[in-house]
């Protein structure tokens, strides 16, 4: 079956097997930011944008993602460098193999929404598994990202939590 499909501004047009899904069909492509780590929709790993809403590229056929548009990490390159660098600022990023997925999701939420809630985070956040740390340092890197995109002055110190933290 015919598949069509655009990966970060580049048309992509195949055959492809009908049980084939998004993920293989990335790597298989050369998108070597998109990681799966559960093949069960559980870890967030795999997340990639359809246009532009993130979904688990892990769950999605390819035939499914015909005829839309997809982003990659490669896609939102210097968006993606910007936030890794409040990330490691923070001490959020340890082993790195779970920042994908969640850069994928911070940067469709920071797109979507202006000041988000706490439990806005959460929802975007809901579903990436960070086996590394007990994600206050990710919140405070995110609640710094987002002042700095939103012209506020107030930053979280490395060590010191969002009032909000506890709630991730």
């Amino acid at each position: 079956m015919i598949a069509a499909l655009t990966v970060n501004g580049r048309s992509f047009e195949e055959d492809v097997r009908p049980d084939e899904m998004l993920y293989d069909y990335l790597r298989r492509h050369g998108f070597k930011s998109v990681k799966c780590g559960c093949d069960t929709t559980n870890c967030g790993l795999c997340t990639v944008w359809m246009d532009g809403t993130p979904v688990l590229s892990c769950s999605v056929p390819v035939l499914r993602a015909s005829g839309h548009e997809i982003t990659t990490l490669e896609g939102v390159r210097q968006e993606a460098e910007d936030f890794g660098r409040f990330m490691a600022a923070q001490t959020a990023e340890q082993c790195g193999f779970c920042n994908t997925g969640f850069i994928m999701n911070v940067l469709a939420m920071v797109r979507e929404l202006e000041n988000p809630t706490i439990e806005e985070i959460q929802h975007y956040l809901e579903g990436n598994l960070c086996r590394c740390t007990g994600y206050e340092a990710h919140l405070r890197a995110l609640r710094n990202y987002l002042a700095i995109v939103h012209g506020n002055s107030r930053m979280f110190e490395e060590g010191e939590v969002p009032e909000d933290a506890a709630r991730l």
